[in-house]
């Protein structure tokens, strides 16, 4: 790909296109988990706990308060991970050293790893609780419809962060373009522009050279004679 350097971003200090990264895949998945996450932990926080003949709250989720704190829980973290990966995307492409983008890309590979097995384990753990739950605890389906939407966008966002992994996964393996570092970018120094091949540097001069006038016309064969006064 033209202008691309290390770990698939643009070349060290080069200007950030808003436009470009948006129609990233990795862009379109952040943002799409991001709202994702935004439905279970807000379908829980504002819908997840019912009153049922006293002032006490229930979670919806078969009276588990454990159900509905873990579904905040990782929602929330997931929600607060995604404008934390956005804030790096922005400061990636500035990141001059390859050691720190190498880091920065498996940070994201642990992390978006690790989170879609958390939303499987949150998409199981609920979907238990909500087949325990029976209609008596459930007076007028209180409740009903968020405890389902939680359940149901746990589930798509299992996908949306395996996606974010292989999207991480495919970022690493592209590697490093060493063609446009040197070894002092593995410091975060500034790059040196080597001499090119055969050239060695010196101080400038004006003298140009001028070949002796007449040798055009010297013959070196021709006898010598002697001039005559």
């Amino acid at each position: 790909m033209d202008g691309v350097g290390s770990f698939g971003a643009g070349r060290a200090g080069a200007a950030f296109d808003p436009i470009a990264y948006v129609q990233q895949p990795t862009t379109i998945l952040r943002i799409v988990a991001w709202i994702f996450s935004i439905v279970v932990f807000g379908s829980i926080v504002n819908e997840g706990y019912i009153n049922i003949g006293s002032e006490r709250l229930y979670c919806v989720y078969n009276k588990n308060n454990d159900a509905c704190n873990f579904g905040i829980t990782i929602g929330l973290i997931a929600f607060l991970a995604c404008l934390f990966f956005v804030a790096l995307d922005f400061k990636f492409q500035q990141i001059s050293s390859i050691k720190d983008r190498k880091k920065a890309v498996m940070l994201e590979i642990g992390f978006s790893g690790f989170w879609t097995f958390m939303w499987f384990v949150s998409f199981c753990f609920l979907a238990n609780q909500w087949s325990r739950t029976t209609p008596d605890e459930l007076p007028l389906n209180q409740g009903a419809d968020a405890a389902r939407a939680a359940i149901a966008f746990s589930f798509f966002s299992i996908f949306t962060w395996a996606g974010l992994t292989v999207r991480a996964v495919q970022k690493f393996l592209l590697g490093t373009d060493m063609s446009l570092f040197t070894t002092e970018h593995l410091d975060g120094n500034a790059t040196i522009q080597p001499y090119p091949a055969g050239t060695v540097p010196g101080p400038e001069t004006t003298d140009t050279y001028q070949s002796p006038p007449f040798t055009e016309n010297l013959d070196s064969t021709a006898p010598y004679q002697v001039p005559i006064y």
